[in-house]
């Protein structure tokens, strides 16, 4: 999914509240596990059968590893990231494992969120784990499994992300966790090709927004596709609306009292701000471009939904950065190409463009040598920048080099994140109660898609947390 501060933030003991509830499981879809062995050989590893070669310490190459150097040893490492992007992970500190003698036994796992609770509880938790939710984490900082971050990593942390990132690991004033990939869930894709065709402009506000959705309409084009089937995650695409709206409309403060159910979920500015939202999602000259009505919204894959702005069949869809992935392979993803994206335009001048998003932290629950110096490179830049190298990945560390990002949406995204002027808030729904996050929340908005009433829809989810 994203951030960064502004005199508009809130502190970072309120911030850090999200820590202290159960949350939602990710929204990432199954996928085989992947267990990557890094075996040590030397002062290289081998890896079955992707190979890898030896680096000399003494090499020009190793230099950014001297600290390291002469510690060995292995470390167990768990996470979601599977498949490719496991195999991309891999590549990314291979040169580190090279040249400290450091194995990283790398597990990747698509049940990750249950399963890291089944390994703590039966005494096997691994070395290292890669948390893609802040709240999930909290859980292992609360039962005191989890091990506050080594100064070292919590020095390098703090000068690499700002603090809309590290409020989520922090606390009790101290750092738990540092971030990894990053996410922005406040996109909108739309066609430079059909915009420039038809003489439309990126909007910088969201009243213009809603004036380009009119004369789209009026042009005979759906301003909007959506979806927001995703088989028992049904209903999640629509949450990061609410979320946007309610972040741009009524700013910071308000949203994470909403988030942390300071305010009720049906106050009567989260009631607004859904009202707003029904504006675009079932206004029927609006919705569902390439797809049906307003209803077709609810039966539509969210990985679907968009594919139709690319085929001129409607103008502008919400979705996160990750969806990238998901246009064919000859798209031209540029911003005077086939498909590029731009950030949700702002409600209130004052509170700006906000950002939601996600991403992953990595959290240690063993504090021996070798584990120390994994979590000290995985929280430099140069982790960031050899991960980043490989594509599909991108960072909110400040000193991260976008010359890396081939991806022009990762490379927009990471830009945003780290502009100084931008607030960053997590997904909200991660940060609720799973209960209410990843059910009554997903459950109601489906219906809401249905036709269920906005105060109605909003109320019972209240009465559920």
């Amino acid at each position: 999914m994203a951030p960064s501060p502004t005199p508009t933030t809130t502190s970072p003991s309120a911030r850090r509240a999200p820590l202290a509830a159960a949350r939602r499981p990710a929204r990432a879809a199954g996928a085989a596990l992947l267990p990557l062995v890094l075996l040590a050989s030397g002062c290289g590893y081998l890896a079955g059968e992707t190979g890898g070669g030896g680096a000399d310490p003494g090499s020009a190459a190793c230099e950014p590893y001297a600290q390291w150097q002469d510690i060995g040893g292995s470390v167990e490492m768990y996470g979601p990231i599977r498949d490719d992007e496991a195999e991309r992970l891999r590549q990314a500190w291979q040169e580190f494992s090279d040249c400290t003698g450091i194995a990283i036994d790398y597990e990747g796992s698509g049940e990750f969120e249950a399963q890291i609770q089944v390994k703590v509880d039966g005494g096997n938790a691994p070395d290292i784990a890669i948390f893609p939710q802040p709240g999930l984490l909290a859980r292992f900082v609360e039962s005191g499994d989890a091990l506050p971050l080594p100064d070292g990593a919590a020095d390098l942390a703090r000068e690499g992300w700002t603090e809309d990132w590290l409020s989520y690991v922090e606390h009790d004033g101290e750092l738990y966790a540092t971030p990894q990939a990053s996410n922005v869930k406040s996109l909108v894709w739309y066609s430079p090709t059909v915009f420039e065709e038809n003489g439309y402009e990126v909007p910088r506000t969201w009243d213009a927004m809603i004036d380009l959705s009119d004369t789209m309409a009026g042009d005979g084009l759906k301003p909007w596709c959506a979806g927001i089937e995703s088989g028992e995650a049904t209903g999640w695409p629509a949450t990061d609306w609410l979320e946007n709206a309610v972040l741009r409309e009524h700013g910071p403060d308000v949203y994470d009292q909403w988030v942390e159910h300071e305010i009720p979920f049906d106050d009567p500015k989260i009631v607004e701000s859904l009202e707003r939202v029904d504006g675009i999602l079932r206004n029927p000259d609006y919705v569902n471009g390439g797809h049906g009505g307003v209803k077709s919204i609810a039966t539509t894959s969210q990985q679907d939904a968009g594919l139709p702005v690319n085929e001129g069949e409607c103008g502008m869809y919400m979705m996160g950065s990750f969806y990238a992935a998901n246009w064919p392979e000859d798209t031209d993803i540029s911003e005077g190409g086939d498909i590029y994206a731009f950030n949700l335009p702002a409600i209130d001048e004052e509170v700006g463009t906000p950002i939601v998003g996600g991403g992953e932290f990595a959290a240690a629950f063993t504090d021996r040598p070798e584990v120390v110096a994994v979590q000290e490179y995985l929280a430099t830049v140069g982790f960031a920048d050899s991960r980043a190298s490989l594509g599909r990945w991108f960072s909110a560390h400040r000193d991260a080099d976008l010359e890396l990002l081939e991806n022009p949406i990762d490379r927009l995204s990471a830009e945003l994140l780290r502009d100084p002027d931008v607030v960053f808030r997590w997904d909200g729904g991660d940060n609720m109660p799973a209960a209410v996050g990843s059910g009554t929340f997903w459950r109601g908005m489906t219906d809401w898609i249905n036709g269920k009433g906005t105060e109605e829809t909003l109320t019972y989810i209240e009465d559920s947390w």
